[in-house]
């Protein structure tokens, strides 16, 4: 059964910071990238992060710097700690697999006001 469930968002301003989770089941972290996505109101749903097996990690250019990317293998957790939070990080943030398998959670609100 697929296990993503994100949390940790919530309404910050610019500047500020946030920490998501995202819990995930053995069978789809286990030896997998995982991601993290964003999909801001009227947009797509856009790639933000990777975290490798082993935790090499890979940013979108739109983040880098500011956001990064974690996991814990012995929790089966992906974390994404966002700093410097700007007003167009507010998205729906989502935790899969990277690439993505076919199924999402419900997602994390992360809204950032000016």
């Amino acid at each position: 059964q697929v296990q993503l469930v994100e949390s940790g968002g919530g309404l910050v301003q610019a500047g500020g910071s946030l920490r998501l989770s995202c819990a995930t089941s053995g069978r789809i972290f286990n030896f997998r990238p995982m991601g993290w996505y964003r999909q801001a109101p009227g947009k797509q749903r856009d790639w933000v992060a990777r975290v490798s097996s082993v935790g090499n990690t890979n940013y979108a250019d739109s983040v880098k710097g500011r956001f990064t990317v974690s996991r814990d293998n012995a929790k089966n957790m992906v974390y994404l700690q966002m700093n410097s939070l700007k007003p167009d990080d507010t998205a729906v943030y989502y935790c899969n697999t990277d690439p993505a398998g076919i199924y999402w959670g419900q997602g994390t609100q992360v809204t950032v006001s000016s």
